[in-house]
């Protein structure tokens, strides 16, 4: 039997072998996980799908594969003695659980993570276990040596976000548009409210920016000759993680209060720093958030359409800058430059202009969003 990878999420093409989970030889029961693979979008298992023996791997640790390619080979029936004394040495060699990011962790400390003791269910590494380890039995100090230049792996999850970016770009004729908002009074309204972050309300301004402007929350179906306008607001939010950009999607924002949409932000930008994301909560968005502005230093660029979906918003830092009111008087505002990026195919520039202009209306006078949430 042949154990192939199978998509596991939407838009899945490949994933990367993080590591085996079982040896050849070991028996093992149906549901059973099998090895550990990461996607552009998260980590995953893939669980045995019936019970029996593996004979034999067709791929190694730190390939990576498509879907549809076999992975290991399973037999049925029982493992011989000698077949069982010689898996539990290798599972017990090989199987050790751990997260990408504390794999990480251990790498760059030169810790092995056979010698780390995990404190997690089923013995599995936890971060804070590499951080122990490292107060107890600290890394050996190596002379570095110089070279010419240094290289840095260019595989799994950051190959695979480069293979979406450049599909998106051949695929979609990207269109851009850049828009200033004045924040000044969205800043001193939050300061009454301070449990809710301006990420928090830029994802609801833009819900109800979608309920009027569907085209953005759409997907097109050139098969069909159509594009299918969604009801639901699943707005993923672009998180930049050490192992790179994860968007983990808040499902049906046009349902959900700003502490709803605070809270649910939190925890998922949580688990993506983590590497916990499940598959659906970091897949079937429809619509892209990304906050840059806490980042620091950008006042604009062209974001890459997270595909299929139609588009994607950027905000950017916020900066005080001298404005002209409508006086005729010179005052200082705090001003953020957006800007969004749209399928040229579906859209045109003039709903795009229109969609930013209600979003700036929101963002600019809180009180208007706050009437159309009542």
């Amino acid at each position: 039997m042949e154990v192939k990878l199978h998509d596991i999420g939407e838009g899945m093409t490949e994933a990367t072998i993080n590591a085996f989970l079982v040896g050849v030889g070991e028996q093992v029961r149906a549901d059973q996980p099998l090895v550990e693979v990461q996607t552009d979008k998260m980590t995953a298992e893939i669980p045995a799908p019936a019970n029996g023996i593996i004979k034999g791997f067709n791929v190694k640790e730190g390939d990576t594969i498509r879907v549809g390619e076999t992975v290991l080979i399973m037999g049925s029936g029982k493992a011989s003695t000698a077949a069982k004394r010689a898996s539990s040495a290798t599972a017990q060699k090989t199987r050790i659980m751990a997260s990408p990011f504390t794999r990480k962790l251990a790498r760059e400390a030169g810790i092995p993570l056979e010698k780390v003791r995990g404190s997690g269910p089923a013995g599995r590494i936890m971060d804070e276990d590499i951080h122990s380890h490292l107060q107890v039995e600290p890394p050996p100090q190596e002379t570095p040596v110089r070279t010419e230049a240094d290289s840095i792996p260019f595989r799994g999850r950051r190959k695979q976000i480069a293979s979406k970016m450049v599909r998106s770009v051949r695929t979609i004729p990207h269109c851009t548009h850049f828009e200033e908002i004045d924040v000044t009074e969205l800043l001193a309204w939050k300061r009454d409210v301070p449990d809710v972050s301006m990420g928090a309300f830029f994802i609801k301004a833009l819900s109800i920016c979608l309920k009027e402007f569907p085209i953005f929350n759409g997907r097109l179906d050139e098969e069909q000759e159509c594009v299918h306008l969604q009801h639901a607001h699943h707005i993923g939010v672009a998180v930049d993680t050490e192992e790179g950009l994860i968007v983990p999607v808040i499902r049906h924002v046009e349902e959900k209060t700003l502490k709803d949409i605070q809270k649910e932000l939190k925890a998922l930008t949580n688990k993506a720093l983590n590497q916990t994301l499940t598959v659906k909560e970091a897949s079937g968005g429809t619509f892209t958030v990304s906050n840059v502005g806490p980042l620091g230093g950008s006042i604009g660029a062209t974001p890459i359409i997270n595909e299929p979906e139609v588009a994607l918003i950027s905000f950017h830092k916020t900066k005080k800058r001298p404005m002209v009111n409508e006086s005729d008087e010179i005052v200082i505002r705090s001003m953020m430059n957006v800007s969004m990026s749209f399928d040229h195919r579906v859209a045109d520039g003039g709903t795009a202009v229109r969609f930013t202009n209600r979003l700036r209306d929101f963002i600019e006078k809180p009180g208007i969003l706050l009437m159309e949430m009542i």
